[in-house]
């Protein structure tokens, strides 16, 4: 009986070791996008890859309603990661364009890789040029989101107001519907290539990627850094074979700067020491490197990532 007991007592110390393990355990958020975006089986891998590698780290991805709304979840301290464009996190943190009051917690973990305007019509349309649009049925992406801010810059430089054609204020998987439906002449999705709900939808309408000509591409970048000229290169869509000329912004991950720096360097050394596993995630995510993680950075980097950066011998810039 007394040996019954002594086992029956370190079977209960056992499994109370186990279970205060097991709690001791920190549980992140990562904040992504639509289903029919990018974010979201990239921000999964990330959630994957991380939980898998980091010891005391259990990450959940969850479906998100685009980077300005992401930003108020950081900000608000509602969740603590987030993918966002780089544009839409320097305006948090700033707190410009939609962001009546800066969120100065808002801090960079990495640059994950390019995202770009498509501006999306059907053949039949006829709309060859950006200018085209005028008089036309256009959705200019959600409202409040990156996509609906990129497109008001890239308008501003145009010269072109929402007044000079039919808009709506669609997100992506919408603004797709709304081309099925027979209800949309052109439509704005900023996002890394390829575009799910542009693919899907190049298999039932031929559509066309407008061109944006370089003379506007200089002006864009002039006037808003934040862009960069890139190209979505020709077959990336079914019907689309050649390659298309247009801004892009970079995708960051994001985080909440109250987050202890060891969290976040043992989330960022999980991620970039097993970045290969994400590469079977989504076609876009072998464009993440650690050789361009801080490529486009426009918000301070979190200490915890700092940290683990400098360990690598790479420079980390310092965002005023």
């Amino acid at each position: 009986m007394k040996k019954l007991m002594i086992f029956v007592a370190v079977a209960v110390l056992a499994i109370s070791a186990v279970a205060g393990t097991a709690s001791a355990k920190t549980f992140l958020s990562i904040a992504t996008g639509g289903t029919a975006g990018t974010y979201y089986p990239v921000g999964g891998g990330i959630a994957d890859v991380v939980s898998r590698h980091a010891e005391n780290l259990q990450v959940t991805a969850e479906t998100g309603n685009a980077s300005a709304a992401n930003l108020n979840l950081i900000g608000t301290h509602q969740i603590e990661v987030a993918l966002v464009q780089n544009d839409v996190a320097y305006w948090a943190w700033k707190g410009q364009n939609m962001f009546s009051n800066p969120f100065p917690n808002v801090r960079a973990i990495a640059s994950l890789y390019p995202e770009h305007v498509h501006l999306i019509t059907l053949k039949k349309t006829g709309i060859k040029d950006f200018m085209d649009i005028k008089g036309k049925r256009v959705s200019v992406g959600a409202p409040g989101s990156g996509v609906e801010a990129d497109v008001r810059s890239i308008f501003e430089v145009a010269g072109l107001k929402y007044e000079d054609m039919s808009t709506d204020f669609l997100d992506f998987n919408n603004t797709t519907q709304r081309f099925k439906d027979g209800q949309l002449d052109a439509g704005f999705v900023v996002a890394g290539y390829p575009v799910a709900s542009i693919m899907d939808l190049a298999t039932m309408h031929d559509i066309s990627l407008v061109n944006f000509d370089d003379e506007f591409l200089k002006k864009l970048e002039a006037q808003f850094p934040y862009f960069a000229a890139d190209v979505i290169p020709a077959g990336t869509y079914k019907g689309v074979d050649q390659d298309v000329k247009t801004p892009a912004v970079m995708a960051m991950i994001v985080c909440d700067g109250d987050l202890p720096e060891e969290t976040i360097y043992e989330f960022t050394k999980a991620l970039w020491d097993n970045i290969d596993e994400l590469y079977k995630v989504h076609s876009k995510a072998q464009l993440v490197t650690l050789d361009t993680a801080l490529v486009g950075i426009s918000v301070p980097v979190h200490p915890g990532a700092a940290k683990y950066y400098a360990e690598k011998g790479l420079n980390v810039p310092e965002v005023k």
